[in-house]
């Protein structure tokens, strides 16, 4: 077998360069900065070794500090408190990353109190991104966690002179069992520090074992959040505070001519800021900002830019293209797919409250990488990383969209010109317009079948969407992948998934397109060609739950399926659909899924987070999509921008795959990677339409 793969390092993943890539391409990077001579040195060894609480020794390749004092705290009425840089953003690590200190300290989860994204008070995290917390995170705490249990029982055999064998923890306590005499952790301690190194070969709780991790803890305060007591960024509140509006330009990319700020200046309690193309002001409540802005006068320099119409060719200008006109004189079946810019539509849009005192900068905002976004502070008002603290509240979703500090750096550079203390919190309509994007992509395959239904050729070619997920699970003889830059018409940026969810689509459509040429069922047709052990036990697992050879063909109904592997976990949909082709309209029916992650942390809020990336999902199939016209987002609003709805959900199915004898990897992106062929396999199977767009019916299916 011969193979020939080349995929170009993920520009949205943000790991090569957390701390300097911004989410940008270099075009937005450079025209965001302007003019200049722009010299970046990356080090890492001082990336590994920053970190929040400052005086602990770092993890062998960068991993964290190596104090258990850095993560773990015991106060003396029993509450154990965990730090981690990590942010919640929904995806309920709170919970799980507190049951991984339980599980070793061998308390309920609900003793554990957990600290995160806190410049000054965790340890350094580059981010919150990539499915990384589960696999890195999580083992983390639980090695710090078991090196605490370890020095407890040390500390207890000392203060006792006992021997250290005849101790056992549970239930927060050390006891003796030859004396029975016991004591709490915070008895123990009496609210000194445990500052101690994490032996590299601390022996966790096997994972066969877990008794706490594994289970469905329930939600760490749950029900501040169904009650509304939750405080978001939007909610933080400092003396003397003020509101703060940005006056936006038109379109993306345009530049501050002129201004007439004079109406706006002239109103009570109003502070008129320019600070280069930032145009704002501040005013006593969010109202009267809002007005005050609308009465600002500015004139704008627009750049001609690329509008919707031409984003293929756009995307193609600078890639290679696709080379194959057929694999050594064999005819070969050849598509086009395209993949339309989508919002990530996050239930709270960025905000951020931003407070100077003297040339010290605190900054609350919700962002996933909340280090990334004190540097980015840092080098915006050219201070020492040291003077600026990020603090990021529980928030209200990211899915890869809040990356970045712009709103930090909004209300920084406000509350410089104010004074005083401002809140920013951008409008839906900002969030749309002035946030980046899921990149658009074109990807060309070409692949043949042989007569035993097995692939002999693959050829695949990503322009500008990413290369996350693009080399094939599937086995062939000869092969060719690669991911080709581009210049982008907007900004973009990451996106939960990547561009799995892109490259996943495009080859399970082509698979069932194949299959059809092999005249073969789509679930034997991937039998033929798979052998990796892990999909095919999601796939078989979904098929049976679904009742796969069990379905019943009708005029207007299809069956489809689709499959798919990245970051650790693997996943298989099936769906079921109707189609009028009369009316245009698709109803989904039933969606199976099927999942595997390695060992389970959490059963429920597992399938919570299959269950909401599955919704997710069928949005960017169905009817996501950003329209555009010379830099200017022309759908920037719910009222014009579709996505899922109550009535578009059917009933979801979720099989969960629990390998206890595996790691666990994370599982906030993976699962919606195969619904959209999924769906797309199905309207091919109940319309006979191939349909090789994201999103595939944005207007409705084509009417017969």
């Amino acid at each position: 077998m011969t193979t020939s793969t080349l995929i170009e390092a993920e520009r949205y993943e943000l790991l090569a360069a957390p701390r300097y890539n911004f989410g940008l391409t270099r075009r937005d990077l450079f025209r965001t900065l302007g003019a200049g001579l722009l010299v970046i040195v990356l080090s890492p060894d001082a990336e590994a070794q920053e970190a929040g609480r400052r005086g602990a020794g770092q993890l062998r390749g960068g991993r964290g500090p190596t104090d258990i004092g850095a993560w773990l705290h015991f106060s003396e009425d029993g509450v154990v408190t965990g730090y981690t840089g990590k942010a919640e953003v929904g995806q309920n690590i709170r919970t799980s990353l507190a049951q991984a200190v339980a599980e070793e300290l061998r308390i309920p989860p609900a003793s554990v109190t957990m600290v995160m994204a806190d410049t000054e008070l965790t340890p350094y995290d580059m981010g919150t991104f990539g499915s990384r917390t589960t696999p890195t995170m999580a083992p983390m705490m639980h090695r710090a966690a078991a090196a605490a249990r370890e020095a407890l029982l040390d500390r207890a055999a000392e203060t006792w002179q006992v021997e250290r064998k005849s101790l056992t923890v549970g239930d927060g306590k050390v006891r003796d069992t030859a004396s029975h005499r016991e004591a709490t952790y915070g008895e123990l301690l009496k609210g000194q520090k445990l500052s101690r190194e994490i032996p590299a070969g601390i022996m966790e709780t096997p994972r066969q074992n877990w008794s706490v991790a594994g289970t469905s803890a329930p939600k760490a305060d749950g029900r501040a959040f169904v009650t509304g007591r939750h405080a978001y960024t939007s909610d933080v509140s400092r003396e003397g505070m003020v509101y703060a509006k940005v006056v936006r330009p038109p379109a993306w990319g345009a530049t501050l001519r002129s201004a007439d700020t004079a109406a706006a200046a002239a109103l009570p309690g109003v502070t008129v800021v320019r600070d280069g193309n930032l145009l704002g002001v501040t005013a006593p409540n969010s109202d009267a900002a809002a007005h005050a802005a609308s009465l600002i006068k500015a004139e704008w320099v627009i750049p001609a830019q690329a509008s919707e119409p031409a984003l293929w060719s756009t995307l193609r200008q600078n890639g290679v293209e696709r080379t194959a006109k057929g694999f050594d004189g064999v005819p070969l079946m050849a598509a086009t797919y395209t993949i339309a810019y989508i919002a990530h539509a996050p239930l709270e849009p960025r905000a951020a409250v931003a407070e100077w005192q003297g040339d010290r900068l605190t900054v609350w905002t919700g962002t996933q990488r909340p280090f990334g976004v004190r540097s980015e502070l840092a080098e915006a008002f050219a201070i020492p990383e040291a003077n600026v603290r990020v603090v990021t509240p529980d928030t209200g979703s990211g899915y890869g969209g809040k990356h970045t500090g712009e709103a930090a750096i909004e209300a920084a550079r406000l509350a410089k010109g104010a004074r005083g203390p401002v809140r920013l919190v951008w409008t839906r309509e900002e969030e749309f317009n002035w946030a980046y994007f899921r990149p658009a992509g074109v990807i060309d395959i070409a692949a043949t079948v042989g007569s035993d239904g097995k692939l002999k050729e693959w050829e695949f070619h990503n322009y500008n969407s990413g290369g996350s997920g693009l080399p094939s699970p599937y086995e062939v003889g000869t092969r060719k992948e690669q991911f080709h830059n581009a210049a982008s018409p907007l900004r973009q940026g990451s996106y939960r998934g990547l561009a799995a969810t892109a490259n996943h689509f495009a080859r399970e459509a082509h698979m069932d397109d194949l299959a059809r040429i092999a005249k073969l069922d789509p679930l034997e047709f991937r039998r033929k060609n798979l052998k990796d052990e892990r999909l095919l036990a999601v796939l078989e697992a979904a098929a049976k739950e679904f009742r796969w050879d069990r379905r019943q063909a009708k005029p207007g109904r299809g069956f489809g399926l689709a499959c798919g592997m990245e970051k650790g976990g693997y996943v298989a949909n099936c769906v079921e659909i109707d189609v009028d082709r009369a009316a245009g309209r698709v109803t989904l029916n039933r969606i199976t899924a099927a999942f595997e992650c390695g060992a389970v942390v959490n059963p429920t809020h597992l399938q919570n987070q299959v269950e909401g990336a599955t919704v997710m999902g069928i949005g960017g199939a169905l009817f996501e999509a950003i329209h555009f016209d010379q830099g200017r987002v022309t759908n920037g609003r719910f009222s014009k921008y579709r996505v899922p709805r109550f009535g578009d959900v059917p009933p979801i199915g979720v099989v969960l795959v629990d390998r206890r004898d595996l790691p666990s990897a994370g599982a906030g992106e993976t699962p919606i990677v195969a619904i959209a062929p999924a769906i797309r396999n199905a309207i091919l199977d109940a319309a006979g339409l191939a349909l090789r767009s994201l999103p595939m019916i944005p207007d409705g299916l084509p009417k017969a």
